[in-house]
């Protein structure tokens, strides 16, 4: 029998964040072959953002600034920890990996201090203080960027806040399985006293990816489809060629090793849907469903073949733009927006939800007014990766620059009203002289406004057509 439906004066919230999850890749977005019936029920009883993209920032380990930014609400060039330069000029503007600035109040650390109790299980691939101040309880913790799946080393809850590397154990079995289990643990244990925030950061689908087998075998190698962007290479240097991420396949690209490497990625895909399908299965078990705000977010989303690259270094929709789904109280049903936003305004609009604060340091605007398809949104949005790239997108507009050492300096200007999977740069055509030349003033306003570092070798505006 199901148990009546517990009621607390706040809602809960249950925070699920993934790892290398492009938007594409979900079937309520589109996608004909991925399987995600738990994230597509989600979209269906919620919102469903279509235009949601990441600021970038200065690491290759970009899950780094973009879950810094997540839980502060401020862009990822000032949420993290800037460092004095060392010796000679630096490329870019030097940041400690991971660590957010103390002065900023996380997301955790909010919901914490308004009397909910905050739980995390999980990737905290941000600094330990960062996590010791933002949550009351924990447990199987990864603190790291990436590992074998099968051999997660974790820690539980530590009450000084240390987290010593020799407090490390390593998991038992999958990592989303783990995560999950810790998530439901948590559940089962709640009295319904006070409202909680739980944050469960997976590691999946990121590689290596191992799906267990039942996962794999939903996908055959052979029969996966190449999108209509697949190339073999790249069309020139974006500087971040020969980064880890694209070493991951062999160059120029193969259509078969190309396939095998989606047929992967979905099946993690499928088995991470399966298991946030337990946990959302536990909230209704135990009458808390109908009280709970669910947010679904991916710290950025992934190439795998996509434009000839492997990784998310780069600045193509399928890197930077990510799946964002809210459903539960004060969420209506069925929203599919199409405003330009970003995903770091999750934290002041779950405050708008919950009723609580939102902190001064928060940067970005709540979401809680912009569920309808025309509604709300940016009028522009900038991201930027490192030193050497840049983008804009203002309306079906997407502007790229490129900024290279020991390259000429390039642009791509795609419509993504008429060519969304970004196969044709319009920058040379003589008709779209102008509006390159004006986004590419609004990138460089928009740079020095965030703090971004400027381009590799020049200002961005001395790029010519």
């Amino acid at each position: 029998m199901r148990p009546n439906t517990v009621h607390v004066s706040r809602p809960n919230v249950l925070f699920l964040i993934a790892d290398d999850h492009r938007f594409q890749a979900l079937g309520s977005n589109g996608d004909p072959v991925v399987q995600t019936p738990t994230m597509d029920a989600l979209a269906a009883r919620g919102v469903s953002f279509q235009s949601t993209y990441i600021h970038g920032g200065c690491s290759p380990a970009v899950c780094v600034p973009s879950r810094a930014a997540v839980n502060t609400g401020v862009n990822p060039f000032r949420a993290q920890v800037s460092e004095p330069p060392g010796d000679g000029p630096p490329r870019f503007s030097q940041v400690q990996p991971g660590q957010i600035r103390p002065e900023l109040a996380t997301m955790g650390e909010t919901f914490r201090r308004a009397g909910y109790r905050t739980f995390a299980t999980g990737k905290w691939h941000n600094d330990k203080a960062a996590f010791h101040r933002s949550f009351g309880a924990a447990g199987d913790i990864f603190f790291g960027g990436m590992c074998d799946h099968a051999r997660v080393p974790v820690q539980d809850y530590d009450p000084s806040g240390a987290y010593g590397n020799e407090r490390e154990r390593i998991g038992d079995g999958d990592s989303t399985v783990l995560f999950a289990d810790a998530a439901i643990g948590f559940l089962r244990a709640q009295k319904p006293a006070a409202p909680f925030f739980l944050y469960a950061a997976f590691t999946a689908p990121h590689d290596p990816r191992t799906p267990p087998e039942k996962y794999l075998a939903m996908y055959a190698a052979e029969a996966m489809l190449l999108p209509p962007n697949y190339h073999t290479e790249h069309p020139f240097d974006n500087g971040e060629l020969r980064i880890r991420d694209e070493l991951l396949a062999a160059q120029p690209r193969e259509a078969a090793e190309v396939k095998r490497h989606l047929a992967e990625y979905y099946g993690m895909i499928s088995h991470l849907d399966e298991q946030i399908g337990r946990i959302l299965s536990e909230l209704e078990e135990n009458g808390q469903a109908e009280n709970t705000i669910v947010v679904y977010v991916a710290d950025h989303g992934l190439s795998v073949g996509q434009h000839g690259l492997m990784g998310k270094q780069n600045l193509y929709d399928h890197s930077i733009r990510v799946p964002m789904i809210l459903a539960g109280p004060g969420v209506p049903i069925g929203g599919r927006p199409e405003g330009l936003v970003y995903s770091h305004a999750l934290f002041p609009t779950l405050c708008e939800l919950a009723g609580i604060e939102i902190p001064a340091s928060v940067e970005t605007r709540s979401l809680a007014g912009a569920w309808q398809p025309r509604a709300g949104g940016a009028e522009s949005i900038f991201t930027a990766y490192k030193d050497l790239q840049r983008m804009l997108r203002k309306g079906p507009w997407k502007l790229i620059e490129y900024t290279v050492p020991g390259q000429p300096p390039r642009r791509q200007l795609f419509d993504l009203g008429q060519d969304p999977w970004e196969t044709r740069n319009v920058a040379e055509d003589p008709a779209q002289r102008q509006r390159v030349e004006e986004m590419s003033a609004e990138v460089e306003r928009k740079r020095t406004e965030l703090g971004a570092p400027p381009a590799a070798g020049s200002p961005a505006q001395a790029i010519s057509s």
